[in-house]
């Protein structure tokens, strides 16, 4: 004879019987809490990747960047290498002696870097975090030269 299967299934499975169907109580302030606090960790941990995440991406467009701007620079020299050649080509052609034309293009190309550093050290008259510093060392700002203040 096979047995007979129980209506209400054994105790304690959930599926009635004495402890009934939710025997779990509501969960109180510290329950809520702690998973407040396991949730606010996750939301810092994934903030945390996003920033790494980020930070590797812009790493590497940097490093894209100066390569390029390598690469350009080595074209930019070479195409003015190209000119001042030529422009001492043209030159003897037109009846300058050799070591003039290189002395005219070697003069041209002085003046050039004389140029382009006298702008490098006007921009270079406010160096980076001035400000930031002064302010660490609780230091008081620089008095506004006369023209130059904020209306």
């Amino acid at each position: 004879m096979a047995a007979q299967p129980q209506v209400g299934g054994a105790m304690g499975d959930g599926a009635g019987g004495a402890l009934g169907a939710d025997s779990r109580r509501p969960g109180g302030l510290g329950d809520l809490l702690g998973h407040m606090l396991g949730e606010a960790r996750h939301l810092v941990g994934d903030y945390a990747e996003l920033a790494v995440l980020d930070a590797r991406r812009a790493a590497l467009t940097l490093a894209w960047l100066l390569g390029m701007v390598l690469v350009v620079a080595v074209l930019l020299v070479t195409a003015w290498m190209g000119i001042c050649a030529a422009f001492i080509v043209w030159m003897f052609a037109e009846g300058v002696s050799w070591p003039l034309a290189i002395a005219i293009a070697a003069l041209v190309n002085i003046a050039a870097a004389a140029a382009l550093g006298w702008y490098m050290k006007s921009l270079v008259k406010e160096l980076p975090f001035k400000a930031l510093l002064r302010q660490l060392r609780g230091e008081d700002p620089p008095p506004a030269p006369r023209g130059e203040g904020y209306a």
